[in-house]
């Protein structure tokens, strides 16, 4: 009774020294609060994610450290697993490390909970970027536990792992091998197994994807859309496979596949790149007027789908409408640039934004004939206030004042060039076009 007394008190130590570290790190971060955010790059690629930042405590593995004494209760190993994996997720990882190391060090764990600490911390250095040991981890595991039942999930996230190493063979070798395994394995768990493989079937697909191996890609895609997945599985290999076909250059059937997965999954968060894709994919093949429709559709969706996630939404918005706007400006297709641009302008009030859409629209204008239109578009950036946007805005301000000081000019030399002729001729000179203007 003494003895299980104080085991438990161990154990209660160690949590008690993990709930002052939790307490040690949010102090600090309290005394940082008041310090002023960076700003962030919106890259030109993907949507940007928000960066979970979360503070490593330096007193805690010390503490942790000096508990070394034996585990040797099933209670004790198990919560260590659990904050194992807790204190992974919050990226605590060295606080984590300690607590798998206690249950692998512990002369009296047994197998299944062994298995567990070793996946757990393969895990952990997954997670932390660590992904050499991780790989090691996880080959030890499959060959000293060969034929387990968690060599699936083993499996999975060796080929995982290397994938994110860059060895895609490796990797889908290891993903046919998770295939394999689930044969093996005893009738109790089916269902868990049939989910595993086709688990591996969408991941050799997204390997040859990130291969650059489009065509492979597209046949795997293509085929799982066709299984019985998850809804969410489904919309995203259909997806996938009409992304895969674009790559390929394969644009006729990259259509007719982007087109089907939107008319099949319209709330899917991959909706707004398909769009982007399909009227890229449409300007490619010289089909101008699908490629305004549907860049315009975009533009206009209903408020209520863009709120389901509205960075996304607005992030593809944006550079589907710059792209092609400014593809149809540079083709002399100044009309549908100019209906482009106007949506895009209604996209947002930040002046950032908004103040060079308005520039472009005045070029538009301009181009077309319509001075009084295009000065008027300039005059409104030049009066715009500036408050505390950024600096590039003052060199629209610069552009614009510029245009509307070209404008005047060539209004003043028309008006001299008429005069000259009604005074020499007695007949009326017809002015010459204006020069389409660059974006």
């Amino acid at each position: 009774m003494i003895r299980r007394h104080r085991l438990h008190f161990r154990f209660l130590t160690l949590l008690a020294c993990h709930i002052f570290t939790c307490g040690l790190a949010g102090a600090r971060a309290a005394e940082t609060a008041g310090a002023p955010a960076l700003p962030l790059e919106h890259p030109s690629g993907e949507v940007p994610p928000v960066p979970a930042v979360s503070g490593i405590p330096t007193a805690a593995p010390a503490k942790l450290a000096a508990v070394k004494t034996p585990i040797e209760y099933p209670a004790e190993i198990h919560g260590l697993l659990n904050l194992g994996l807790s204190l992974t997720d919050r990226e605590e990882y060295e606080s984590a490390e300690i607590a798998f190391r206690q249950v692998l060090n512990s002369p009296d764990v047994t197998k299944p909970d062994l298995q567990s600490a070793l996946l757990g911390l393969a895990r952990m250095h997954r997670r932390q970027g660590s992904l050499t040991k991780a790989a090691a981890i996880y080959e030890k595991f499959l060959k000293d536990y060969p034929g387990s039942e968690r060599s699936p999930d083993a499996l999975l996230d060796l080929g995982r792992t290397q994938r994110a190493m860059g060895a895609y063979k490796l990797a889908i070798a290891r993903f046919y091998n998770v295939i394999n395994s689930t044969l093996k394995l005893p009738a109790e768990g089916f269902e868990r197994y049939q989910l595993l493989a086709k688990t591996a079937q969408f991941e050799i697909a997204e390997t040859h994807f990130q291969a650059g191996e489009f065509a492979e890609a597209g046949k795997f895609f293509a085929r799982l859309r066709l299984l019985d997945l998850a809804p969410a599985d489904r919309a995203n290999a259909h997806f996938k496979a009409g992304y895969s076909f674009q790559l390929q250059g394969n644009l006729d059937v990259a259509v007719t596949t982007l087109r089907a997965y939107l008319e099949q999954w319209p709330d899917d968060e991959n909706v707004p790149q398909a769009r982007y894709l399909l009227a890229i994919t449409l300007r490619k093949l010289s089909r101008q007027q699908e490629a305004f429709n549907v860049t315009l559709d975009l533009l206009r969706e209903e408020s209520a789908r863009i709120a389901t996630d509205p960075k996304r939404w607005n992030y593809w918005q944006r550079r589907t409408g710059n792209q092609l706007a400014n593809d149809f400006f540079e083709n002399g297709e100044t009309l549908s640039a100019q209906s482009i641009y106007q949506s895009m302008a209604a996209l947002s009030d930040d002046p950032a934004w908004r103040l060079p859409i308005n520039y472009q629209i005045g070029l538009c204008q301009e181009r077309l004939g319509n001075a009084e239109l295009a000065r008027a578009s300039y005059q409104s950036i030049v009066d715009a206030p500036v408050g505390t946007s950024v600096a590039e805005i003052g060199e629209v301000k610069r552009m614009a004042s510029w245009r509307i000081s070209h404008l005047d000019w060539r209004e003043k030399i028309g008006q001299q060039v008429t005069a000259f002729f009604e005074t020499t001729t007695g007949r009326t000179m017809p002015i010459p076009a204006p020069t389409s203007p660059s974006p």
